[in-house]
């Protein structure tokens, strides 16, 4: 798919809406990384591991500029493989500007994600604290998510600091709250005592 170059007008009614509002960190995920300029026109290539930029209606991606989270307006994309595609920022023209780009971590508004939780990715549901169904509380935040093997694993930080690992079933998995960021766990007893 290819965005459309917007015309000068909407560039700047767009820019304009970001300049007074510094994007927060909880208000977007992490969806992948800027790789090495690809060709000398200002094309980069993005190692994404969430697609949710080609889901839904969003024209831009945010970066991490030095600790500042700044919005790339883009103008257009290509999938080179199932985890890389190559995008042309606006106002990105030349190899060197893309160069600048490069090693940046690659960030997506949530506001803009799938609001069904049937089709949230794991990247989406980092920063969401998982309950306990049982005993009403939270358990923690969920800091990342192991999908290296078989048994996929919510890796949880706890409010006293502790780092603890929950198996991410769907049989245990009793309801997603994607508004208030929460997802309400059926716990086996003496699960969290390991």
């Amino acid at each position: 798919m290819l965005w459309v170059p917007r015309s000068e007008e909407s560039k700047t009614a767009r820019n304009s809406s970001f300049d007074n509002n510094m994007i927060k960190k909880e208000t977007v995920y992490k969806i992948g990384r800027i790789g090495k300029p690809h060709g000398v026109d200002g094309e980069v290539s993005f190692h994404f591991d969430d697609d949710v930029f080609d889901r839904t209606d969003a024209d831009y991606l945010i970066l991490d500029m030095d600790g500042i989270l700044v919005p790339f307006f883009m103008d257009e994309y290509r999938f080179k493989t199932d985890e890389t595609a190559l995008v042309r920022f606006e106002d990105v023209t030349t190899q060197d500007k893309a160069r600048t780009l490069t090693g940046c971590d690659v960030y997506f508004p949530r506001e803009h994600s799938d609001s069904d939780s049937d089709s949230l990715s794991w990247a989406a549901i980092v920063g969401f604290h998982v309950v306990d169904a049982t005993s009403g509380k939270t358990v923690g935040e969920i800091h990342s998510v192991d999908d290296s093997t078989i048994n996929t694993l919510f890796e949880l930080v706890t409010a006293n600091g502790d780092d603890i690992l929950i198996p991410a079933s769907d049989e245990l998995i009793t309801s997603v709250d994607t508004e208030h960021r929460q997802i309400t766990m059926q716990l086996p007893e003496g699960l969290l005592d390991i």
